[in-house]
């Protein structure tokens, strides 16, 4: 098994929570990370029908059964279970008693924040972050080569081609967390949305032609959009607030969870495929964003990422770090650097007064390095 950079915070929260609590997209690798940190707890999921039953109709029963140091995978698939564990909980007074897991953030997160409130710790997982794999030998090759792959645990685990990963793994997001988070009726309307999504990587959100596109209206493109996020598949970057007095966009970009699942959607089949497609840049957009957030929440930080946008040339493609410290991050897939591209980010350098040291070029080359505008840094580097 591939560590997760995750392990140690997951250990410490459990030491001084009762309940640690891990979201993320489906198949991110969290009841791995789960069973793995905590080898002498009992596992029980309620993806299990029979599992699920008993916690529905005996709920009390289902808690005296696994009643202390216990994996609940799934857990928002009985959401009156929270009302009952908060009890227990509170009965048994330690820390480290329960380990839940979900892939449906908004159900999860709205049992937890209504009855473990001050009794859980919150962590987000997520597919494996470059540093996992290349600390295993494990990352693709090339930059062409990680995009179509993506980095979900099971490729690696076991050796499945992403061409035969990624189809059933949409059937079965579709089939069984859409169909629970809301009445979509046609599947394959929600299905031709998602790959829309897809096609809209690093884009502002543009709910009418979302809703054009897909042959729907903007309220049922608006509550698509939401199930996405709730299920952590997609993820929205909002504009940078700071008011330079300046007419800025105020809708967020689109990002998908991982680069492989949108190659997927958008039928990008192999390598030369990524490199040939008009998609390529925006893909590399998605990585690079990707990567910056799992490295915050494997140390249990609530990612700070947003974007400036004034005109098609003064823009920065991510600021990170904090509203007052931030660090403008450009990213470009050629594999050949030119000192033009900092030029984008020169009027946010200037609003921000940030120095060389806060200005950023992740770029599709091998080679990183300093100059005088800023750092510019490898893929394999970022």
């Amino acid at each position: 098994m591939i560590p997760r950079e995750m392990q140690p915070k997951l250990l410490d929260l459990a030491r001084k929570f009762p309940v640690v609590t891990i979201t993320g997209p489906r198949q991110s690798g969290k009841s791995t990370l789960s069973k793995m940190t905590f080898p002498d707890y009992r596992y029980v999921t309620l993806e299990n029908p029979n599992n699920r039953e008993f916690a529905e109709i005996d709920p009390q029963g289902f808690l005296a059964t696994y009643h202390n140091k216990v994996i609940i995978d799934e857990a928002q698939r009985v959401p009156q279970l929270f009302n009952y564990l908060q009890g227990h909980v509170d009965a048994a007074d330690e820390p480290g008693q329960f380990i839940l897991t979900g892939s449906q953030n908004f159900l999860l997160m709205d049992g937890v924040t209504q009855s473990l409130a001050g009794r859980t710790a919150l962590l987000t997982l997520f597919p494996f972050s470059q540093t996992e794999l290349s600390s295993q030998g494990k990352l693709p090759p090339t930059l062409d080569e990680w995009l179509l792959t993506g980095a979900f645990p099971r490729i690696y685990h076991s050796a499945i081609p992403a061409g035969d990963y990624y189809p059933p793994y949409i059937q079965t997001y579709l089939e069984r967390d859409v169909r629970s988070l809301a009445n979509v009726g046609n599947l394959d309307s929600f299905r031709r949305f998602m790959r829309l999504c897809a096609g809209r990587i690093g884009g502002i959100v543009d709910y009418s032609e979302l809703a054009a596109e897909a042959s729907i209206d903007q309220r049922t493109a608006r509550r698509w959009l939401s199930i996405l996020q709730a299920s952590s598949i997609v993820f929205l970057v909002q504009p940078f607030s700071k008011n330079f007095n300046k007419r800025l966009v105020k809708r967020p970009k689109l990002y998908l969870c991982d680069t492989g699942l949108a190659c997927a959607l958008l039928g990008l089949r192999t390598a030369d495929d990524v490199a040939l497609s008009p998609f390529r840049g925006a893909l590399f957009e998605n990585l690079v964003l990707m990567e910056h957030l799992k490295r915050q929440w494997a140390r249990g930080v609530q990612p700070e990422v947003w974007f400036w946008h004034e005109t098609a040339t003064n823009e920065v493609d991510f600021i990170i770090g904090s509203e007052s410290s931030p660090q403008a991050v450009e990213v470009k897939s050629g594999a050949t650097f030119s000192a033009k591209w900092f030029k984008s980010m020169k009027v946010f350098s200037a609003l921000a007064n940030l120095g060389p040291d806060q200005r950023i070029v992740v770029y599709g080359g091998e080679d990183s390095l300093v100059t005088s505008q800023g750092k510019v840094l490898s893929w394999r580097d970022w």
